[in-house]
């Protein structure tokens, strides 16, 4: 442990007392709540929610408020499903599906070559450890053992650690890392239609008619590629009616009214070319809405009647209404985004952007005194400097004297060169953010820089100045030298050329935000302040 962590321990030791008041304290202090100094992760923010689950959590509630009970359908879909439902056109459809692969569970023989090696290995071997072996193997190729389980179980029956198993899998039985996956006739579930089909089968004698359900979730299509408005999964928010008799006018309704949940006023409904085969001709239909705010028609959903054919198949002798909603496009529409890439996955498509308010609370003082009395000799120091920054030199003003955590001291703030001031010119200069630049301006006087005079008149005032950094270190620097038993400090603040002059500190993620839009952090200034403290 180096001396600076022993120093601040006792420092934090000596102040546990009056912490919790210190910090009170302190945050009186503090102009911008943003400002957490030392203690940056004490913060409690709410969290942000994605504008994709915000609209997923209305089309829920606008679902049940029309009475429709909610259930989950079935992902995985034999493709046997897909031509029950499709006949015909089942190839065309399944091309755009996912088949699911697995790896296959090959039979693995323990011959003698497989022992000399793992012999080779360090292991030695006997009867019962070669039958554990082929236990182990028999039971993996019946399922009994997992792929996860297989290394642990290999060590048990080797009765050596799992490191020693897993090298034993890699070098003596290579066949296992070389499977390759293989494909069956399960698919992911590529539009909801599928699903339904297999729930009303299921329920068609074991609930009252009618019967009103919807389901929200993912859907998996195998598009040639995603763009600005294609991926390969989405959100099918889908509901089905399913009474002795349905009608397209039933479809009409509920369009209209759960699009009017979300602020649409007026609607209309033209035939759909797509025509698919699961509905009855006739009866597939786009539904466009109008929405003030985007003052356009939008096409917002589909909806149809469910060809009698198809659910013969499924020995459902009911009429069935279907409205497929996606919820991707209600998101898109709703938030004003482009780009179905950007608004589903931000961190990946979206140009990165950090607001100055967000920039503002990751840039904070670096050092800070951890002690009441130490924040008091702080604010001292600034006090003593606003009172007498313009005086003449060679000066000297007496900030504290007297017991400071135990001892007695003296701390001036001075400057002994003829001719100058107490302070420099840019020692009360303040910082500003601007559309990501970080910039000091002077107080008083002409500002000449077109960034910094936009930076005052339109970016936000952090109110810290280059002084309350230096007065800030210079009080922490002293409760570590009474802490560790130096006699005295000289502490000389001379330009600033950068913000570790004056004692600030950015979060990583600021800095490379800044510096990847090469915007500034214009911090120079001379400052010129001499603090001294000795022990009395």
């Amino acid at each position: 442990m180096g001396a600076f962590e022993l120093n601040k321990k006792q420092i934090i030791k000596l102040a546990k007392k009056d912490f919790e008041k210190a910090w009170v304290e302190t945050s009186k202090t503090l102009k911008k709540p943003h400002h957490d100094y030392e203690y940056p992760r004490l913060r409690l923010r709410t969290g942000k929610t994605h504008m994709l689950y915000d609209t997923i959590s209305e089309l829920r509630q606008a679902y049940l408020k029309l009475g429709f009970n909610e259930v989950i359908n079935p992902l995985f879909i034999d493709e046997n499903h897909i031509y029950k439902q499709f006949g015909p056109e089942a190839p065309a459809v399944l091309d755009r599906c996912f088949y699911l692969a697995g790896l296959p569970r090959p039979d693995i023989g323990l011959g003698m070559e497989k022992i000399e090696k793992i012999e080779k290995v360090g292991i030695e071997l006997n009867e019962d450890k070669i039958k554990n072996i082929k236990n182990v193997f028999r039971e993996y190729k019946k399922g009994e053992v997992s792929g996860d389980d297989l290394v642990q179980e290999l060590s048990i029956a080797l009765d050596v650690e799992n490191e020693m198993g897993l090298r034993v899998l890699e070098r003596v039985f290579p066949e296992i890392h070389e499977l390759k996956p293989i494909a069956g006739r399960t698919t992911l579930r590529s539009h909801m239609t599928s699903g339904w089909f297999i729930t009303l089968e299921n329920l068609k004698n074991k609930k009252s008619l009618p019967l009103k359900l919807f389901s929200i979730d993912r859907c998996f299509r195998r598009e040639q590629k995603e763009d600005m408005s294609h991926l390969m999964t989405y959100h099918s928010a889908s509901c089905v009616i399913m009474d002795d008799e349905v009608s397209v006018d039933m479809g009409m309704a509920v369009s209209e009214s759960l699009l009017e949940h979300f602020g649409f006023e007026k609607f209309k409904f033209l035939p759909d070319e797509k025509k698919s085969k699961y509905y009855i001709p006739g009866t597939q239909t786009e539904v466009y809405g109008y929405h003030p705010q985007l003052n356009d028609w939008v096409e917002i959903a589909t909806f149809g009647i469910y060809s009698p054919i198809a659910l013969a198949k499924y020995g459902i002798d009911k009429e069935v209404m279907n409205l497929g909603v996606g919820a991707e496009r209600i998101a898109m529409i709703l938030n004003e985004q482009k780009d179905i890439r950007e608004m589903v996955y931000p961190q990946i498509y979206e140009k990165w952007k950090i607001t100055d308010r967000e920039l503002a609370s990751m840039l904070r003082i670096n050092y800070y005194p951890a002690t009441n009395e130490g924040q008091l000799l702080m604010k001292k120091i600034l006090n003593v400097g606003r009172r007498y920054a313009n005086e003449p030199s060679p000066c000297e003003f007496t900030v504290f004297e007297g017991e400071f955590l135990g001892k007695n001291i003296k701390v001036e703030l001075v400057e002994p060169e003829e001719g100058t001031k107490l302070l420099g010119p840019a020692a009360w200069n303040q910082l500003y953010l601007y559309q990501g630049n970080i910039v000091g301006t002077p107080v008083e006087g002409n500002i000449t820089d077109d960034t910094a005079l936009k930076a005052v008149n339109r970016g936000i005032n952090l109110n810290i100045s280059y002084m309350d950094g230096v007065a800030a270190y210079a009080a922490y620097r002293i409760e570590e030298m009474v802490v560790s038993g130096e006699k005295e400090l000289n502490i000389r603040t001379t330009i600033s050329r950068s913000i570790s002059d004056i004692n600030l500190i950015i979060e990583e993620v600021g800095l490379n935000y800044i510096t990847s839009l090469n915007k500034t952090i214009d911090v120079r200034g001379p400052i010129f302040s001499t603090i001294k403290c000795n022990i009395q």
